[in-house]
């Protein structure tokens, strides 16, 4: 895997012609991202340093039907970049006293069966619980899209997991489900509200939601889209889009910038829910890859990406240097990890950046699409 990435970093900083110092940083990165410009689904990109944005931009089209331009404002469905905001969720719960991550699962979601005895929050973070992929088990017929609830409803006539609880890594979007329920239960409120009570608006991530159709709305929306016979089609919603604690939240890079900088202090949680967040808990499918709460760990990078049907997004967090890289975007192809790396690469080559192994593509960039969902 690591060769592919090398391979596909080199790729990247070629077909842009980055390798010469003569070149702005911003021109290299506009290189970079030649292939979002234009009448195309687009693209945001963020680069921080010491907290101050050095490079802010958005490329091509967040709407490609209303020929709406992306901006660094524009709103993506963040998939499973949501799960740092789950974990966070559960963090801020446990310093509250309201659980313990050493609780069996079974305490807040009795209905669960016998085979899910054993499972404990920490075992749901970590992707450490043996869960059963509840992507696997919708039922064929399903035409409606599946929420959180249905993920445990899915669950509970399922009386078998993959492996004994903490005995193996399998990366698993049912366990991240389940964590929003827990939220749920144990705050006395509903998983949205929570994020958007305890997280959202403390940080002033004013357009940032968990979205829920008929309920919130999405402010500067990007539409995702997938390369269909040749032309960009719109796939924006899949039967599982409608699940909150595994993806289904939208943000700005501008948001997300006061996300990564309340990761270097106490103003949302402590340092010991920080130092659990980011400490690796369990060794993943990729060697070069552990794995925290919401966190893929590699050398001194913290990261993530999300991948669905229409949006492929990541952030790259190089803390011991103060610098991090977002690249949102809204579409399904290509995967925008390398570019990350490449853009990293212009700051920082010392931070040996192509060093950092190739993502891992959870279940859902493979879901079915909505019957009758617009095309």
């Amino acid at each position: 895997m690591r060769n592919a990435l090398l391979v596909s970093l080199s790729i990247i900083l070629a077909a842009a012609g980055c390798s010469s110092h003569k070149h702005s940083p911003e021109s290299q990165i506009d290189a970079i991202m030649r292939a979002y410009q234009g009448a195309v689904p687009g693209a945001a990109v963020l680069v921080l340093r010491d907290g101050m944005p050095i490079f802010r931009r958005g490329y091509g089209l967040a709407d490609v039907e209303l020929h709406v331009a992306a901006s660094p404002d524009t709103n993506y469905r963040l998939a499973s970049m949501t799960k740092q905001f789950t974990s966070a969720a559960i963090l801020l719960l446990a310093e509250d006293g309201r659980l313990s991550l050493d609780d069996p699962l079974r305490k807040w979601l009795p209905a669960l069966p016998d085979a899910a005895n054993g499972i404990t929050i920490h075992h749901l973070l970590t992707h450490t619980s043996g869960l059963i992929d509840y992507e696997d088990v919708i039922p064929d017929e399903t035409t409606v899209q599946v929420h959180d609830a249905d993920v445990l409803r899915l669950l509970e006539s399922q009386n078998r997991t993959y492996f004994a609880p903490g005995s193996n890594y399998r990366y698993s979007n049912s366990g991240y489900a389940l964590l929003a329920l827990v939220v749920g239960r144990a705050s006395g409120t509903d998983f949205a509200s929570f994020l958007r009570q305890r997280i959202f608006k403390p940080l002033q991530m004013h357009n940032t939601v968990a979205y829920e159709d008929g309920i919130s709305t999405v402010a500067n929306r990007a539409y995702g889209y997938s390369l269909l016979d040749k032309k960009w089609t719109r796939t924006d919603q899949s039967l599982t889009s409608a699940v909150l604690g595994d993806g289904g939240i939208y943000s700005s890079i501008d948001d997300l910038a006061k996300w990564d900088a309340a990761l270097y202090d106490n103003r949302l949680l402590r340092t010991e829910s920080l130092r659990l967040a980011f400490t690796p808990a369990t060794n993943t499918d990729d060697p070069e890859v552990r794995y925290g709460f919401g966190w893929r760990i590699t050398g001194e990078t913290l990261w993530h990406s999300g991948e669905t049907m229409g949006f492929r997004n990541v952030i790259v967090r190089y803390p011991k240097q103060h610098f991090t890289i977002i690249v949102l975007t809204n579409r399904d192809d290509p995967e925008p990890y390398p570019t990350a790396l490449a853009i990293a690469n212009i700051f920082i080559p010392a931070a040996n950046a192509a060093r950092a192994a190739h993502s891992v593509v959870g279940p859902d960039s493979g879901a079915r699409p909505l019957p009758g969902s617009r095309p």
